[in-house]
Protein backbone atom coordinates (compact mmCIF):
# COMPACT_ATOMS: atom_id res chain seq x y z
CA UNK A 1 0.00 0.00 0.00
CA UNK A 2 1.36 3.48 -0.71
CA UNK A 3 1.05 4.35 3.18
CA UNK A 4 3.66 1.52 3.59
CA UNK A 5 7.31 2.17 4.43
CA UNK A 6 6.53 6.16 4.67
CA UNK A 7 9.49 7.76 6.93
CA UNK A 8 8.73 11.28 7.67
CA UNK A 9 11.91 13.76 6.29
CA UNK A 10 12.29 14.66 10.92
CA UNK A 11 12.25 11.13 11.68
CA UNK A 12 15.05 9.23 13.57
CA UNK A 13 15.53 6.35 15.25
CA UNK A 14 14.85 8.29 17.97
CA UNK A 15 11.68 9.65 17.21
CA UNK A 16 10.85 6.04 15.61
CA UNK A 17 11.33 4.63 19.28
CA UNK A 18 9.60 7.21 21.03
CA UNK A 19 6.68 6.39 18.86
CA UNK A 20 6.55 2.40 19.55
CA UNK A 21 6.60 3.68 22.92
CA UNK A 22 3.88 6.05 22.81
CA UNK A 23 2.08 3.36 20.38
CA UNK A 24 2.19 0.60 23.03
CA UNK A 25 1.00 3.18 25.79
CA UNK A 26 -1.75 4.34 23.89
CA UNK A 27 -2.96 0.29 22.53
CA UNK A 28 -3.24 -0.31 26.78
CA UNK A 29 -3.97 2.32 27.51
CA UNK A 30 -6.46 4.44 25.25
CA UNK A 31 -7.73 2.19 22.55
CA UNK A 32 -9.16 -0.79 25.17
CA UNK A 33 -11.20 2.25 27.72
CA UNK A 34 -13.17 4.14 24.64
CA UNK A 35 -16.31 3.39 25.31
CA UNK A 36 -15.92 4.06 29.16
CA UNK A 37 -14.28 7.36 28.81
CA UNK A 38 -16.75 8.29 26.44
CA UNK A 39 -19.46 7.36 29.03
CA UNK A 40 -17.44 9.38 31.67
CA UNK A 41 -17.14 11.98 29.84
CA UNK A 42 -13.42 11.90 30.62
CA UNK A 43 -9.97 9.62 30.62
CA UNK A 44 -8.68 8.21 33.69
CA UNK A 45 -7.16 10.99 35.57
CA UNK A 46 -4.31 8.43 36.23
CA UNK A 47 -3.86 8.51 32.86
CA UNK A 48 -1.95 11.57 33.06
CA UNK A 49 0.25 9.84 35.90
CA UNK A 50 1.13 7.16 33.90
CA UNK A 51 2.13 9.20 31.19
CA UNK A 52 4.15 11.53 33.22
CA UNK A 53 5.77 7.79 34.52
CA UNK A 54 6.37 6.94 30.62
CA UNK A 55 8.34 10.34 29.90
CA UNK A 56 5.84 10.87 27.17
CA UNK A 57 4.71 14.29 28.77
CA UNK A 58 6.24 17.33 27.80
CA UNK A 59 8.80 15.72 25.66
CA UNK A 60 9.86 19.04 23.93
CA UNK A 61 10.71 21.20 27.05
CA UNK A 62 14.07 21.98 28.44
CA UNK A 63 15.40 19.04 30.84
CA UNK A 64 15.80 21.62 33.50
CA UNK A 65 11.97 22.07 33.72
CA UNK A 66 11.58 18.21 33.90
CA UNK A 67 10.86 17.92 30.37
CA UNK A 68 11.93 15.59 27.66
CA UNK A 69 14.79 18.40 26.35
CA UNK A 70 13.62 17.51 22.88
CA UNK A 71 12.42 19.52 20.12
CA UNK A 72 8.95 19.63 18.86
CA UNK A 73 9.14 16.74 16.10
CA UNK A 74 9.02 14.57 19.30
CA UNK A 75 5.67 15.89 19.87
CA UNK A 76 4.76 15.48 16.24
CA UNK A 77 5.71 11.57 17.22
CA UNK A 78 3.47 11.53 19.85
CA UNK A 79 0.40 12.89 18.46
CA UNK A 80 0.85 11.39 15.24
CA UNK A 81 0.99 7.68 17.07
CA UNK A 82 -2.66 9.45 19.30
CA UNK A 83 -4.60 9.88 15.48
CA UNK A 84 -3.26 6.47 14.50
CA UNK A 85 -4.83 5.22 17.76
CA UNK A 86 -8.46 6.96 16.87
CA UNK A 87 -8.39 9.11 20.15
CA UNK A 88 -9.79 12.25 20.47
CA UNK A 89 -10.27 11.52 24.24
CA UNK A 90 -6.99 12.36 25.76
CA UNK A 91 -6.13 16.30 25.51
CA UNK A 92 -2.60 15.42 25.41
CA UNK A 93 -1.94 18.33 22.84
CA UNK A 94 -3.91 21.15 25.59
CA UNK A 95 -1.71 19.87 28.35
CA UNK A 96 2.40 18.99 26.99
CA UNK A 97 2.18 20.77 23.14
CA UNK A 98 -0.18 24.20 23.97
CA UNK A 99 -0.06 25.15 27.57
CA UNK A 100 3.25 24.16 28.36
CA UNK A 101 4.65 25.97 26.16
CA UNK A 102 3.59 29.17 27.03
CA UNK A 103 5.21 28.60 30.07
CA UNK A 104 8.55 27.94 28.70
CA UNK A 105 7.98 30.98 25.96
CA UNK A 106 7.18 33.25 28.28
CA UNK A 107 7.15 32.58 32.00
CA UNK A 108 9.52 33.99 34.37
CA UNK A 109 12.19 31.56 35.63
CA UNK A 110 10.74 30.99 38.84
CA UNK A 111 7.08 30.11 37.04
CA UNK A 112 8.74 27.48 35.24
CA UNK A 113 10.55 25.93 37.85
CA UNK A 114 7.06 25.93 39.68
CA UNK A 115 4.74 24.63 37.05
CA UNK A 116 6.81 22.55 34.08
CA UNK A 117 8.40 19.79 36.51
CA UNK A 118 4.76 19.06 38.09
CA UNK A 119 3.15 18.97 34.20
CA UNK A 120 5.78 16.69 33.33
CA UNK A 121 4.54 13.91 35.73
CA UNK A 122 1.07 14.68 35.91
CA UNK A 123 1.15 16.09 38.90
CA UNK A 124 -0.52 18.60 37.23
CA UNK A 125 -2.84 18.74 34.30
CA UNK A 126 -3.39 21.75 32.07
CA UNK A 127 -6.04 23.53 30.46
CA UNK A 128 -6.13 26.86 28.73
CA UNK A 129 -9.62 28.84 28.58
CA UNK A 130 -9.76 31.17 25.87
CA UNK A 131 -13.42 30.90 24.88
CA UNK A 132 -16.24 33.16 26.49
CA UNK A 133 -19.52 32.32 25.40
CA UNK A 134 -20.22 35.55 23.53
CA UNK A 135 -16.79 36.03 21.77
CA UNK A 136 -16.07 32.91 20.10
CA UNK A 137 -12.47 32.97 18.35
CA UNK A 138 -12.48 37.19 18.97
CA UNK A 139 -10.53 37.18 21.47
CA UNK A 140 -9.79 41.07 21.44
CA UNK A 141 -13.33 40.88 22.65
CA UNK A 142 -13.20 39.00 25.98
CA UNK A 143 -15.44 40.33 29.22
CA UNK A 144 -13.23 38.12 31.82
CA UNK A 145 -11.38 40.60 33.97
CA UNK A 146 -8.63 40.83 36.35
CA UNK A 147 -9.09 43.12 38.63
CA UNK A 148 -5.91 44.43 40.43
CA UNK A 149 -6.73 44.62 44.32
CA UNK A 150 -2.98 44.73 46.25
CA UNK A 151 -0.82 41.50 45.37
CA UNK A 152 -3.76 40.20 43.93
CA UNK A 153 -5.88 39.89 40.76
CA UNK A 154 -9.88 38.95 41.37
CA UNK A 155 -10.76 37.16 38.39
CA UNK A 156 -14.82 37.36 37.23
CA UNK A 157 -15.95 35.88 34.07
CA UNK A 158 -16.86 32.85 32.20
CA UNK A 159 -15.47 30.67 29.86
CA UNK A 160 -16.66 27.79 27.32
CA UNK A 161 -15.15 25.30 25.62
CA UNK A 162 -12.69 23.85 28.02
CA UNK A 163 -10.46 20.88 27.31
CA UNK A 164 -9.32 19.23 30.03
CA UNK A 165 -11.94 21.16 32.01
CA UNK A 166 -13.03 18.39 34.73
CA UNK A 167 -9.49 17.48 35.70
CA UNK A 168 -7.06 20.55 34.91
CA UNK A 169 -5.76 22.34 38.24
CA UNK A 170 -3.82 24.31 36.04
CA UNK A 171 -5.53 26.91 34.17
CA UNK A 172 -4.05 29.46 31.67
CA UNK A 173 -7.02 32.55 31.74
CA UNK A 174 -7.35 34.60 29.13
CA UNK A 175 -8.24 37.76 31.29
CA UNK A 176 -8.40 41.71 30.71
CA UNK A 177 -5.90 43.23 33.53
CA UNK A 178 -5.60 46.80 32.28
CA UNK A 179 -8.13 49.54 30.76
CA UNK A 180 -6.05 49.79 27.69
CA UNK A 181 -8.90 48.82 24.47
CA UNK A 182 -8.52 45.89 22.36
CA UNK A 183 -5.74 43.23 22.56
CA UNK A 184 -3.81 45.32 24.56
CA UNK A 185 -5.80 44.88 27.69
CA UNK A 186 -5.29 41.39 27.68
CA UNK A 187 -3.29 38.91 30.00
CA UNK A 188 -2.45 35.62 30.43
CA UNK A 189 -2.97 34.52 34.13
CA UNK A 190 -2.40 31.43 35.73
CA UNK A 191 -4.89 29.51 38.41
CA UNK A 192 -3.87 27.26 40.53
CA UNK A 193 -7.27 25.69 40.80
CA UNK A 194 -6.94 23.09 44.00
CA UNK A 195 -9.30 24.20 46.70
CA UNK A 196 -9.14 27.95 45.09
CA UNK A 197 -12.23 29.85 46.43
CA UNK A 198 -14.53 31.45 43.35
CA UNK A 199 -13.22 28.54 40.97
CA UNK A 200 -16.70 26.76 39.76
CA UNK A 201 -16.57 23.99 37.19
CA UNK A 202 -19.66 24.01 34.78
CA UNK A 203 -21.56 21.33 33.28
CA UNK A 204 -20.24 18.71 31.04
CA UNK A 205 -20.69 19.75 27.63
CA UNK A 206 -22.99 17.55 25.57
CA UNK A 207 -20.88 17.02 22.29
CA UNK A 208 -21.21 15.39 18.59
CA UNK A 209 -18.62 13.50 19.10
CA UNK A 210 -15.06 13.13 21.16
CA UNK A 211 -17.75 12.03 23.88
CA UNK A 212 -14.51 11.18 26.05
CA UNK A 213 -12.96 14.19 26.14
CA UNK A 214 -13.95 16.13 29.82
CA UNK A 215 -14.77 19.28 27.96
CA UNK A 216 -16.72 22.00 30.65
CA UNK A 217 -17.97 25.54 31.44
CA UNK A 218 -15.45 27.14 33.90
CA UNK A 219 -16.32 30.18 35.92
CA UNK A 220 -14.56 32.93 38.16
CA UNK A 221 -16.33 34.42 41.04
CA UNK A 222 -14.46 37.13 42.70
CA UNK A 223 -11.76 34.62 42.60
CA UNK A 224 -8.33 35.79 44.07
CA UNK A 225 -5.11 34.77 42.08
CA UNK A 226 -1.70 36.52 42.63
CA UNK A 227 -0.71 39.72 40.47
CA UNK A 228 3.17 37.60 39.91
CA UNK A 229 0.88 34.61 38.18
CA UNK A 230 0.57 36.70 35.27
CA UNK A 231 2.61 34.87 32.31
CA UNK A 232 5.78 36.78 32.81
CA UNK A 233 5.17 38.31 35.98
CA UNK A 234 4.69 42.27 35.80
CA UNK A 235 6.10 42.65 32.53
CA UNK A 236 3.42 40.02 30.89
CA UNK A 237 0.35 42.40 31.91
CA UNK A 238 -1.17 43.51 28.50
CA UNK A 239 0.71 41.17 26.49
CA UNK A 240 -1.30 38.55 26.54
CA UNK A 241 -2.76 38.81 22.76
CA UNK A 242 0.88 38.79 20.94
CA UNK A 243 1.60 35.86 23.46
CA UNK A 244 -1.30 33.53 21.96
CA UNK A 245 -0.82 34.92 18.33
CA UNK A 246 2.76 33.55 18.57
CA UNK A 247 1.63 30.25 19.49
CA UNK A 248 -1.18 30.00 17.99
CA UNK A 249 1.09 28.02 14.76
CA UNK A 250 2.23 25.50 16.81
CA UNK A 251 -1.68 24.55 18.44
CA UNK A 252 -2.77 24.55 14.59
CA UNK A 253 -0.09 22.64 13.35
CA UNK A 254 -0.41 19.95 16.46
CA UNK A 255 -4.47 19.82 15.16
CA UNK A 256 -3.21 18.99 11.72
CA UNK A 257 -0.93 16.32 12.95
CA UNK A 258 -3.79 14.44 14.80
CA UNK A 259 -6.17 14.82 11.79
CA UNK A 260 -3.79 12.76 9.20
CA UNK A 261 -2.97 10.38 11.77
CA UNK A 262 -6.85 9.59 12.09
CA UNK A 263 -7.65 9.60 8.47
CA UNK A 264 -4.44 6.91 7.92
CA UNK A 265 -6.22 4.80 10.33
CA UNK A 266 -9.15 5.02 9.07
CA UNK A 267 -8.28 4.30 5.68
CA UNK A 268 -6.11 1.00 6.84
CA UNK A 269 -8.75 0.26 9.38
CA UNK A 270 -11.51 0.34 6.14
CA UNK A 271 -9.06 -1.38 3.42
CA UNK A 272 -9.15 -4.82 6.15
CA UNK A 273 -13.12 -4.35 6.90
CA UNK A 274 -13.86 -4.38 3.15
CA UNK A 275 -11.53 -7.66 2.58
CA UNK A 276 -13.57 -9.15 4.44
CA UNK A 277 -17.09 -8.61 4.56
CA UNK A 278 -18.72 -10.11 1.65
CA UNK A 279 -21.97 -8.51 -0.86
CA UNK A 280 -23.00 -10.24 -3.33
CA UNK A 281 -21.07 -13.33 -3.00
CA UNK A 282 -18.02 -11.33 -3.36
CA UNK A 283 -16.47 -8.86 -0.67
CA UNK A 284 -16.57 -5.09 -0.61
CA UNK A 285 -12.98 -4.58 -2.16
CA UNK A 286 -14.33 -6.72 -4.98
CA UNK A 287 -16.40 -3.29 -6.27
CA UNK A 288 -14.44 -1.17 -8.29
CA UNK A 289 -16.34 1.61 -6.25
CA UNK A 290 -14.29 0.56 -3.40
CA UNK A 291 -11.18 0.22 -4.69
CA UNK A 292 -11.21 3.94 -6.44
CA UNK A 293 -12.48 5.55 -3.33
CA UNK A 294 -10.35 3.66 -0.93
CA UNK A 295 -7.34 4.70 -4.04
CA UNK A 296 -8.17 8.03 -3.94
CA UNK A 297 -8.09 8.63 -0.03
CA UNK A 298 -5.02 7.30 0.32
CA UNK A 299 -3.92 9.00 -2.06
CA UNK A 300 -4.82 11.88 -0.55
CA UNK A 301 -3.69 10.90 3.22
CA UNK A 302 -0.59 10.50 1.78
CA UNK A 303 -0.10 13.82 -0.01
CA UNK A 304 -1.41 15.31 3.23
CA UNK A 305 1.08 13.40 5.16
CA UNK A 306 3.99 14.83 3.38
CA UNK A 307 2.89 18.55 3.37
CA UNK A 308 2.49 18.13 7.33
CA UNK A 309 5.29 16.72 7.98
CA UNK A 310 7.01 19.52 5.59
CA UNK A 311 5.59 21.84 8.06
CA UNK A 312 6.72 19.87 11.19
CA UNK A 313 10.38 20.02 9.67
CA UNK A 314 9.94 23.98 9.38
CA UNK A 315 8.91 24.66 13.07
CA UNK A 316 11.60 22.60 14.06
CA UNK A 317 14.09 25.12 12.24
CA UNK A 318 12.28 27.72 13.21
CA UNK A 319 10.74 28.72 9.44
CA UNK A 320 7.29 27.88 10.13
CA UNK A 321 4.72 30.84 8.66
CA UNK A 322 1.07 31.41 10.80
CA UNK A 323 0.20 31.27 6.94
CA UNK A 324 1.96 28.18 6.28
CA UNK A 325 0.51 26.38 9.92
CA UNK A 326 -2.96 27.98 8.76
CA UNK A 327 -3.13 25.97 5.73
CA UNK A 328 -1.95 22.83 7.44
CA UNK A 329 -4.76 22.83 9.91
CA UNK A 330 -7.40 23.78 7.26
CA UNK A 331 -6.56 21.37 4.46
CA UNK A 332 -5.25 18.53 7.28
CA UNK A 333 -9.11 18.53 9.49
CA UNK A 334 -10.95 19.03 5.57
CA UNK A 335 -8.81 15.71 4.51
CA UNK A 336 -9.68 13.76 7.65
CA UNK A 337 -13.39 14.66 7.70
CA UNK A 338 -13.72 13.99 3.61
CA UNK A 339 -11.59 10.72 3.93
CA UNK A 340 -13.47 9.90 7.24
CA UNK A 341 -16.76 10.35 5.19
CA UNK A 342 -15.97 7.99 2.10
CA UNK A 343 -14.44 5.58 4.53
CA UNK A 344 -17.73 5.29 6.91
CA UNK A 345 -19.71 4.80 3.83
CA UNK A 346 -17.98 1.56 2.89
CA UNK A 347 -18.85 0.52 6.24
CA UNK A 348 -22.88 0.29 5.26
CA UNK A 349 -24.83 -0.26 8.45
CA UNK A 350 -21.80 -0.55 10.99
CA UNK A 351 -20.16 2.17 10.10
CA UNK A 352 -23.31 4.10 11.61
CA UNK A 353 -22.66 2.20 14.61
CA UNK A 354 -20.45 4.19 18.03
CA UNK A 355 -19.33 0.66 18.78
CA UNK A 356 -17.11 1.31 15.93
CA UNK A 357 -13.97 3.10 15.98
CA UNK A 358 -14.87 4.77 12.10
CA UNK A 359 -18.06 6.16 13.67
CA UNK A 360 -16.43 7.78 16.70
CA UNK A 361 -13.78 9.05 14.48
CA UNK A 362 -15.97 10.69 12.36
CA UNK A 363 -18.37 11.89 14.73
CA UNK A 364 -14.96 13.51 16.55
CA UNK A 365 -13.46 14.88 13.54
CA UNK A 366 -15.99 17.86 12.84
CA UNK A 367 -14.98 19.70 15.50
CA UNK A 368 -10.94 19.79 13.98
CA UNK A 369 -12.51 22.02 11.41
CA UNK A 370 -13.91 24.92 13.69
CA UNK A 371 -11.23 24.64 16.94
CA UNK A 372 -7.92 26.21 17.00
CA UNK A 373 -9.66 28.58 14.50
CA UNK A 374 -12.26 27.47 12.07
CA UNK A 375 -11.01 26.81 8.92
CA UNK A 376 -12.94 29.82 7.12
CA UNK A 377 -10.14 31.73 9.63
CA UNK A 378 -7.75 29.91 8.26
CA UNK A 379 -8.62 30.70 4.56
CA UNK A 380 -8.46 34.22 5.78
CA UNK A 381 -5.14 34.27 7.49
CA UNK A 382 -3.41 32.88 4.40
CA UNK A 383 -5.21 35.48 1.84
CA UNK A 384 -3.97 38.54 4.19
CA UNK A 385 -0.38 38.04 2.87
CA UNK A 386 -1.26 38.17 -0.99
Amino acid sequence: MILDNYNPIWETEEHADLREMAREFMANELTPNQERFAENHEVDRELWNKAGDNGLLLVSVPEEYGGGGADFSHEAAILYEQGLAGDDSWGYSIHSTIVAHYIVAYGTEEQKQRWLPKLATGELVAAIAMTEPTTGSDLQAIRTTGTRVGDDLLINGSKTFITNGSQANLVVIVARTNDNPGGKGVSLVVAETDGLEGFARGRVLEKLGAHGQDTRELSFTDMRVPAANILGGEAGDGKGFPQLMQQLPQERLAVAITAVGQAETAVRQTIEYTKERTLFGQTVMDFQNTKFTLAECATEVLATKTFVDYCIAEHDKGNLTSEQASAAKYWATDVQNSVLDRCLQLWGGYGFMMEYPIARMYAGARVQQIYAGTNEVMKELIAREF
